[in-house]
C-alpha cells in the first residue's frame, strides 16, 4: 500500500461519520433539505420562465426597433422623393412658364403675319385700283385730247360746282377761258353755247 501524508485521526473521522448519520436521520432535516431542494428547483423554473420572457421581450423589441429602423428609413427615403418631387413639380412649372411665354409670343407672331396678310391684301387692293386708276386717268386724258384736237376745248376737272375750261384759237394762238353756272342756266343752253364757241373755230 502507498504511504499516506498524513495521519488521520479515525476517531475525528467516526465522530464526523455519526453526526452526519445523525443528521441525515433526522426527519426535519431531511424534510428542509427536500424543501429548499424543492424552493430550489420552483426558483430556477421561475428563474427559467423569467429569462424565457425577458428573452422574448428583448426579442420582441429588437423586432420593434428593426422596424422602426426600416420605417425611419422609408421615411427618409419618401421625405427624398418628396423633395424629388418637389423640384420635379418646379421644374414642371418653370417649362409650363416657358411654354405659356412661347405660346403668347407665337400669338403675337400670328397676329403680326395676319396683319401683314391684311396689309399685302391690302397693298395689292390698292395697287390694283391704282393700276385701275391710272388706266382711267390715261383713257381719260386721251380722250380729253382727242375731244381738245377736234374741238379745241379743254375743260376743267377739278372744280364740278361749274362747267369751265378754256378754248384754243390755233390760228392766232390765244385761250379763251369760258365759265357757265349749272345753277342760272339749263345744260341745253350750256351745250348751246359751248357748240357755238366750237363753230367760231
Amino acid at each position: 500500500m502507498g504511504d499516506f501524508s498524513g495521519k488521520i485521526d479515525v476517531e475525528k473521522l467516526i465522530s464526523f461519520s455519526d453526526d452526519l448519520v445523525s443528521v441525515l436521520k433526522d426527519q426535519r432535516d431531511i424534510n428542509n433539505l427536500t424543501h429548499c431542494l424543492q424552493q430550489s428547483h420552483s426558483l430556477k423554473s421561475s428563474c427559467d420562465a423569467e429569462f424565457y420572457d425577458s428573452k422574448t421581450l428583448i426579442e420582441d423589441y429588437e423586432k420593434k426597433i428593426e422596424e422602426c429602423k426600416k420605417k425611419t428609413e422609408k421615411a427618409k427615403a419618401e421625405v427624398v422623393s418628396d423633395a424629388d418631387m418637389e423640384v420635379l413639380q418646379q421644374e414642371l412649372e418653370a417649362e409650363l412658364q416657358k411654354e405659356a411665354a412661347f405660346m403668347d409670343e407665337l400669338r403675337v407672331i400670328n397676329n403680326e403675319i395676319s396683319d401683314l396678310e391684311c396689309q399685302r391684301v391690302s397693298f395689292e387692293e390698292r395697287m390694283r385700283n391704282m393700276k385701275k386708276n391710272e388706266k382711267d386717268e390715261l383713257r381719260a386724258q386721251r380722250m380729253l385730247s382727242m375731244y381738245a384736237s377736234v374741238t379745241n376745248i379743254i375743260p376743267d376737272l377739278d372744280d364740278h360746282s361749274k362747267i369751265s375750261g378754256h378754248i384754243v384759237h390755233r390760228d392766232n394762238k390765244a385761250v379763251e377761258k369760258f365759265e357757265f353756272d349749272p345753277t342760272k342756266i339749263s345744260s341745253f343752253e350750256i351745250c348751246q353755247s359751248i357748240w357755238e364757241m366750237i363753230n367760231k373755230q
